[in-house]
């Protein structure tokens, strides 16, 4: 879960809704597993949805707007260590200058070719950070972060509503469902 961004969305919700994240069992015995111990009639239906990296969302919002504002709630974020390279980042030899010289040998151990030169860091060859479509290693992710390169999106889905009266299951929250930055 990237805990700043689910905050930052708590915060804005926190006058009508509220966000639960729990242990996957800890949740499905609070809502019933079952007909027999569910605690409102049709609840048991949410627990066979609450995997991967699921949660509850309570609210008294209206329906269409709770849709929409999943719909339309996308943050852009650093990558993380074995996300999938959404471009290609290529560093041309030649001076960094953002990065500080106290920064070099850090850049080294990230595996940058880098020398100071008269106090500023340079790169002496060209450098591939990440290749598009393949998985990111830890310092690739963290050159990106210094780079300040952001190549995931943090998208919230809804995979099911349950209301007293009614119950519905949400196609494209299905197909999120598991997945390493959906909910």
């Amino acid at each position: 879960m990237r805990n700043q961004k689910l905050k930052d969305l708590r915060e804005q919700l926190k006058s009508s809704s509220r966000i639960f994240l729990a242990g996957k069992k800890v949740m499905q015995i609070a809502l019933g597993r079952s007909p027999a111990d569910e605690a409102k009639t049709g609840l048991h239906k949410l627990s066979k949805f609450l995997q991967g990296d699921s949660g509850l969302f309570f609210t008294n919002l209206p329906r269409d707007d709770v849709e929409r504002m999943f719909r339309e709630f996308e943050e852009h974020d650093f990558a993380r260590t074995g996300s999938t390279a959404a471009e290609t980042v290529e560093l041309k030899e030649g001076p960094l200058e953002q990065f500080t010289h106290e920064m070099e040998p850090f850049l080294r151990k990230q595996g940058l070719p880098v020398r100071l030169n008269k106090g500023v860091v340079e790169l002496v060859a060209d450098h591939v950070v990440c290749e598009e479509g393949k998985p990111l290693s830890p310092e690739a992710a963290q050159t990106l972060r210094l780079l300040g390169i952001q190549m995931a999106t943090f998208r919230l889905y809804l995979v099911c509503r349950w209301s007293c009266d009614d119950f519905e299951v949400y196609k494209e929250g299905l197909m999120h469902l598991g997945a390493d930055d959906s909910s």
